[in-house]
């Protein structure tokens, strides 16, 4: 009896310039879920973007430019459904009925809104706040049974499962609880100059965070200045977190695990193995940034592909939000077989 394919939905993000730790733990997975997910849906998650202070021109062009590194990077329109969220009207829909079972401790509590926001969160953003319960709505509104996303995401995801529990438990089976998927090596690449930290391109330090698009000298004097101590073993270990990071960096360019990295450089001390990792990393994203080069010129080309998958999307969301309405009370009272 053969397995049904997993339902994989997943967004990123247009603030910012993607960075390695984007590719590694979320854009990858995405290429790699267009293989085994039916379907595999991929948005850039626009709305989100606008929970901090931004510029409106400014997020047209990074909506593009994420676009591009994605389709760049290998999403396929023809093998995924691939489109920018603000163009599906479901994802705001779902947030505001999925509040009608979200708590405001659930959302008080979550670790990210108190990192972003420190001591000024009485300024923060209510959308800030509330970003949990788009998330939620983003992946429950297409019934997705698996959410690639960093290991930075995990509480996210948590909340998510537990808002699709009450809703059932209160209306009645409707909503899938989705399985969270992380990559086995590189969920959190961490900053090269503060390896404690995630790398990021708004909380990270500029000469700690490769961009996807960094030249080979860039890439290369970053990681050549990367944190490490003041030993010379290559090892992954808690007490040095540098170190690790770069091997776990590595080990994702190659596809190999670990324990092959350290073997290989047993003795070998840091400046050979800096010189491999960037070596790996200018690999890994030299296709990537050709790729880019070719389509992000074409403006018009990369909409059509987000319309078109716009129109796919709302497609699969409609009959959710419209189950999700008639279970809490909404609209005339259906027949019932």
């Amino acid at each position: 009896m053969s397995v049904p394919k997993p339902i994989i939905f997943s967004g990123i993000q247009p603030t910012g310039s993607k960075h390695l730790g984007n590719y590694i733990g979320a854009i990858r997975q995405y290429v790699e879920g267009q293989e085994r997910g039916d379907p595999a849906i991929f948005c850039v998650v626009d709305l989100h973007s606008i929970s901090v202070a931004y510029d409106p021109a400014d997020l047209r062009e990074r909506v593009l430019d994420t676009a591009a590194i994605l389709l760049a990077a290998g999403l396929d329109p023809e093998r995924c459904v691939f489109f920018r969220q603000s163009d599906v009207a479901a994802h705001t829909e779902m947030t505001w009925l999925l509040s009608a079972v979200t708590s405001h401790g659930d959302l008080n509590r979550m670790t990210q809104f108190k990192e972003k926001t420190g001591s000024a969160r009485d300024l923060a953003s209510a959308a800030l706040f509330y970003y949990p319960v788009l998330m939620a709505a983003d992946v429950l509104a297409y019934r997705a049974t698996e959410v690639p996303v960093g290991d930075d995401q995990r509480q996210h995801v948590e909340l998510m499962r537990e808002i699709a529990r009450r809703f059932n438990d209160r209306f009645g089976e409707t909503l899938v609880v989705p399985e969270l998927r992380l990559p086995e090596v590189g969920a959190r690449i961490m900053d090269l100059q503060e390896p404690e930290t995630k790398m990021s391109t708004t909380g990270g330090t500029e000469s700690g965070t490769v961009l996807v698009l960094d030249d080979e000298k860039t890439i290369r004097k970053k990681v050549g200045s990367a944190v490490t101590d003041s030993g010379r073993d290559v090892v992954a270990s808690p007490e040095k977190p540098g170190v690790t990071n770069l091997i776990d960096i590595l080990a994702v360019a190659r596809g190999v695990g670990r324990a092959e990295i350290e073997s290989e450089f047993d003795g070998a001390g840091y400046g050979d193995f800096k010189k491999a990792v960037a070596d790996g990393v200018v690999e890994l994203l030299a296709p990537v940034q050709a790729r880019y080069a070719e389509l992000r010129p074409d403006e018009a080309e990369l909409e059509r592909v987000m319309a078109v998958g716009a129109e796919k999307a709302a497609a699969i969301a409609a009959p959710v939000v419209a189950d999700v309405r008639e279970r809490m009370g909404f609209g005339g009272v259906p027949p019932r077989g």
